[in-house]
């Protein structure tokens, strides 16, 4: 192991020139003679359009087009697809009305775009924005999940009666309910996971670009992928020749899944821009984010688990409605039932298991992936039950889940649901994270709270879900003049850590430094293919595919180092930056092979330089898993809740860069947290209106609303499935968070007899949950 290679935890290379203020972001790009574009949004939730006059627009100040859906059909600008047509039940996709680029004939949720004025300022095009006269018919609306598929609610879609887009299950039903009918215990918990906004630090921005030399459209944007975008703008909305879309993306600052998908405005921008002959760009607002960019979670699930007298899980049934808002976003189908479904069973041993879900449209913001894509909302509903679980059947939560446990001998090990996982000792990971919290001493902690005013509570949850093996993965690499290396790969950085991580998988194999790497993503004209950013599958699949093409760079440069050495390629030995001949002290560096391949008088088989492609195939998903364990003391006076401590075991497999291992569980985890305690994504039900669509109303996790966390790792239980025995971990706080959180609520809150209380766990909540006890008590 090398000064900078794997394992190490060396600083971000890339953090000197973002925090100097040196980054550029979409917004921060400037083309001569651009136009400003502002859109048109609907104030209701559900409407019939009936007009759109736009002749004032068009005759404002600087205004240079207005834009509707007429506009963008006649032009052949198609929908948005939904990517993915997961199959039900009943064999069949989900329903796909379709999602307009701009609202067509009917407005679904407050928010969805109407129209866009481009002129040449961004306040010029907001001004004339405001003289956009839309003539609604208001019509009912739905926000609730359970309410959209009651008799009689309002339909949203024709071609979805009931507002039902998919019925999925997963598992054997007859097998769960026959257990469940003959168990010993049966235990049934009701949970919401909340709505949450993803409210990324730089909004969605676009640059819409056209060459009309060559037709070439040209989209710069803040993305997690810029294949996946071209792909979809040429072959499903422009319906051009791959070749005449070019995506570009600069610095990203956050995604979340968030920006892994195609918006209205990035293909208006396109539009627009090969319409007027100028460059187009457009900044979202904070709003509004809040109004467009696909939300998360938002499930309402009914849990039984199903208990032999010796308290072994028998089977589960899950029923869970998901919300997929007004429109299907690209994913939302799958992260609403697969994503989430195929890691039902958790880190437990159940022997029969069925999940259904009814994915429903309601009249909001299309849903879809955020951090962790369905893997959180299915350890949320699992480890939340099973504490409840433990106290039905008079066990500690430890010992249940002791229990239940798949053990190390029984790996490797297949699911009910058909995930084979296998590593892991999830006993001891339980075990290792609760003698870290010294969760054996809680009762003293409880009591001395209890002294002060305080309610103290000891919660933990363990978690596993699945990453990286995730489609195919490029990356190309080039010996450089100076001797250092350039990286192309497909993946995109939204603050990761890519640059880094890369850097160090090159750097020992090399013999370099990380500053002596350039890793370049983001731009579909220098590298031909990519699958982007998600699911934690970057530092496998880019890692893989990065470790392949740097393996075929040393096998071209020994060709070149033997053509000046006057020997045979086969001869040729590589060690960190030093090519030798066998069994001599021969040898060159490799700076003098970067310098030689610029040579004008080499053979012609070796001219060209030193560049080599890799494809990485995925192999197996990987199975990260951990336990969180949080302690928390609320006051009773107000019902504030503050984190006291905050215990993270984790098994992420080998471990590349610690440093930043740490940072992504600290993120995710923060993440999780927020969703726990703090985040309201709200609806008015009788308007239709988003309430928390600012800063002032959502509430985000400050630093003060967080612990100091205890992050360790156990790292000798590396994947079998993959070379670098890696199992990724950008997820993984956000799963174990919520359910560690809320377990350690109820604890605390136990004592007057609260067995649940849903998120998010806000003062007024806990307070309302305290009252309703008292009354209970005080009436028994």
């Amino acid at each position: 192991m090398g000064q900078f290679g794997v394992g190490q935890g060396i600083t971000r290379v890339e953090d000197q020139r973002l925090l100097t203020g040196h980054g550029s972001y979409t917004d921060d790009l400037q083309r001569p003679n651009a136009l400003q574009m502002a859109v048109v949004r609907s104030p209701h939730a559900h409407a019939e359009i009936d007009s759109i006059e736009t002749e004032a627009a068009r005759q404002a100040e600087g205004v240079h087009a207005v834009y509707t859906i007429s506009d963008l059909d006649a032009a052949g600008i198609a929908d948005i697809p939904c990517m993915t047509p997961v199959q039900g039940r009943d064999g069949n996709p989900p329903v796909m009305p379709g999602h307009p680029v701009l609202a067509r004939g009917r407005v679904r949720h407050v928010g969805d775009p109407v129209a866009v004025v481009v002129a040449e300022t961004a306040q010029q095009a907001a001004d004339a924005a405001e003289l956009v006269e839309v003539a609604y018919s208001e019509l009912d609306h739905v926000i609730g999940l359970e309410e959209t598929l009651a008799s009689g609610a309002p339909q949203i879609w024709e071609q979805a009666p009931n507002n039902l887009c998919l019925d999925f299950g997963i598992g054997d039903e007859g097998a769960a309910n026959d257990v469940l009918g003959k168990a010993h215990h049966v235990t049934r918990l009701k949970l919401v996971n909340n709505r949450v906004v993803v409210a990324s630090l730089e909004p969605r921005a676009a640059l819409g670009e056209y060459d009309a030399e060559t037709g070439t459209y040209i989209l710069t944007t803040g993305s997690q992928g810029v294949h996946g975008l071209r792909n979809q703008l040429a072959e499903h909305i422009l319906k051009v020749d791959p070749a005449r879309v070019r995506v570009t993306t600069p610095d990203v600052g956050g995604g979340f899944g968030m920006k892994i998908f195609l918006y209205g405005e990035q293909v208006v921008a396109l539009h627009a821009a090969k319409e007027l002959g100028r460059p187009v760009r457009w900044s979202g607002e904070r709003t509004e984010s809040f109004l467009s960019d696909v939300h998360g979670r938002d499930h309402v699930t009914e849990v039984r688990i199903a208990f032999d007298a010796h308290a072994k899980i028998l089977g589960v049934r899950i029923d869970t409605i998901a919300n997929l808002g007004a429109y299907l976003s690209n994913f939302g189908p799958y992260v609403a039932t697969s994503a989430g479904a195929r890691m039902y069973p958790g880190v437990y041993n159940i022997p029969a298991l069925f999940g259904r879900t009814r994915a429903v449209f309601t009249n909001t913001v299309p849903v879809d992936a955020y951090r962790g894509a369905g893997r959180p909302e299915a350890a949320y509903l699992l480890e939340r039950t099973m504490d409840a679980a433990a106290r039905e059947l008079g066990l500690s939560p430890a010992d249940l889940r002791a229990r239940n446990f798949i053990k190390p001998e029984e790996l490797p090990h297949t699911t009910p649901t058909g995930m084979t996982y296998d590593s892991g000792d999830f006993a001891r990971i339980q075990q290792t994270a609760l003698e870290r919290a010294a969760a054996a001493n809680i009762d003293a902690r409880k009591a001395e709270a209890r002294r002060r005013g305080k309610l103290r509570g000891l919660g933990h949850a363990s978690y596993i879900e699945c990453c990286a093996g995730i489609g195919e993965e490029e990356a190309k690499l080039r010996l450089d003049s100076d001797g250092g290396v350039t990286l192309w790969v497909g993946t995109q950085t939204n603050g990761q850590g890519h640059a880094t991580a890369y850097a160090q998988l090159i750097a020992d194999r090399l013999g370099l430094t990380p500053e002596q790497i350039r890793v370049r993503q983001g731009d579909t004209s220098e590298l031909a293919f990519g699958r982007g950013t998600g699911g934690s599958r970057s530092l496998l699949m880019g890692g893989g595919a990065t470790q392949a093409a740097t393996d075929k760079a040393i096998e071209k440069a020994k060709q070149l180092a033997a053509w000046m050495m006057e020997c045979a390629p086969g001869d040729v030995e590589f060690d960190a930056g030093t090519f030798t001949i066998a069994g001599t002290d021969r040898q060159v560096s490799l700076q003098a092979v970067a310098e030689a391949a610029e040579r004008a008088d080499l053979p012609e088989d070796l001219m060209g330089g030193v560049e080599e492609s890799a494809r990485y195939q995925a192999p197996p998903l990987t199975y990260p898993n951990g336990c969180h364990v949080c302690e928390i003391e609320i006051d009773e006076q107000t019902c504030a809740v503050e984190i006291v401590a905050y215990t993270i075991v984790d098994d992420a497999g080998k471990i590349v860069n610690p440093l930043m291992l740490r940072g992504q569980v600290h993120g995710g985890t923060a993440q999780g947290i927020g969703q726990a305690l703090l985040e309201n994504t709200a609806y008015d039900p009788d308007s239709g209106q988003l309430i928390t669509a600012s800063f002032q109303d959502y509430t985000m996790p400050r630093a003060d609303d967080l612990p100091t966390f205890d992050v360790s790792f156990v790292e000798d239980i590396p994947c079998t499935t993959n070379p670098m025995g890696i199992k990724g971990a950008g997820e993984a706080g956000a799963i174990g968070a919520p359910p560690a959180v809320i377990n350690a609520l109820v604890d605390a809150l136990a004592p007057y007899g609260v067995t649940h209380i849903d998120m998010p766990a806000t003062p007024q909540r806990i307070f309302e949950t305290l009252q309703a006890a008292r009354t209970a008590n005080a009436a028994a």
